[in-house]
């Protein structure tokens, strides 16, 4: 049985070796971005400064979200240009090209993560189920024997941080299939709160650079914010800031529930993936080298 589950793990890995690369790498940067968000002090980005952006290029209030990035000093207006945003530097109040190379850089990231940069979420889906088929597997063969070997660094890692290397996955499938274990957030009551006003109650809370974005979601303003490291998502009001109930797979899997230390545990979790694809790749390879080497090479 051990020898069939051993090819099983195998040929899986081998079949999805290419999506479940670009997933873990993908995830491994992506793990770095709440800190970027959470370490933002720019000074550029201030309730001030994005005020004077939204009256300077939206003049006619017709914008109706914004993303902030504050690492980048940038804001991105939607609603102003057909089918895209505006971005300004808020230093210069002038409109830029990109929000910047760092928030470029992530969001390819995010794209690639969430979709292969195309309509392939299903692709997604079914790699990472893969991954929990090869981390169900490797347990179904037993514990390791731990050597200073390609096998035992493998097993080792895939033993050592069992609970995050199912974790990971698993949220990931949970975000997949929208499973969140809480309610939709309510439609706001009352009339809808205007873009500009929502900028002034979160920025009179909140400081704008720890602000994800602000924009429409089921049925009312919402805004996704950086609530002492731990991403919180808010409902905009005319009397403040409504707190929706927590997306516990979300916060678990984008790494984003405690600041530093969930940051520092998605990161380990991806370095502990990278090993166990890149093992687990070199030893399929080594066995196939040695099989095709001659028999005297081989003694």
């Amino acid at each position: 049985m051990k020898i069939w589950l051993l090819k099983i793990h195998r040929w899986t890995t081998l079949v999805f070796a290419v999506p479940l690369a670009i997933l873990i790498v993908t995830g491994l940067i992506l793990s770095f971005e709440p800190a970027m968000i959470g370490s933002a002090g720019n000074s550029a980005v201030s309730l001030e400064a994005v005020e004077r952006a939204l009256a300077r290029h939206d003049p006619n209030g017709s914008a109706g979200s914004i993303i902030v990035r504050g690492y980048a000093g940038t804001l991105s207006i939607g609603g102003v240009r057909p089918g895209q945003f505006l971005h300004i530097d808020l230093a210069t109040n002038q409109p830029v090209a990109s929000p910047g190379a760092l928030a470029q850089f992530f969001t390819t990231s995010r794209r690639l993560h969430e979709a292969f940069l195309s309509d392939l979420g299903w692709l997604v889906t079914a790699s990472t189920f893969a991954l929990l088929v090869l981390i169900a597997l490797g347990l179904l063969m037993g514990w390791p024997r731990l050597r200073n070997t390609l096998a035992g660094w493998h097993k080792g890692t895939g033993w050592g941080l069992l609970p995050l290397l199912i974790l990971s996955p698993l949220t990931g499938l949970l975000l997949a299939f929208g499973v969140t274990f809480t309610a939709p957030p309510a439609a706001g009551g009352g009339a809808p709160v205007p873009l500009r006003e929502a900028v002034r109650l979160v920025g009179a809370q909140y400081d704008l650079a720890r602000v994800t974005w602000i924009r429409p979601m089921r049925g009312a303003l919402r805004a996704r914010i950086d609530d002492g490291g731990e991403m919180r998502l808010f409902t905009v009001t005319a009397t403040g800031l409504q707190p929706t109930a927590r997306n516990w797979p979300r916060l678990l899997h984008e790494g984003n529930w405690s600041g530093y230390l969930s940051v520092f545990i998605n990161v380990a979790t991806s370095i502990g993936l990278v090993v166990l694809l890149t093992t687990g790749l070199l030893m399929w390879v080594r066995r196939k080298l040695r099989r095709r080497a001659p028999a005297p090479a081989r003694a």
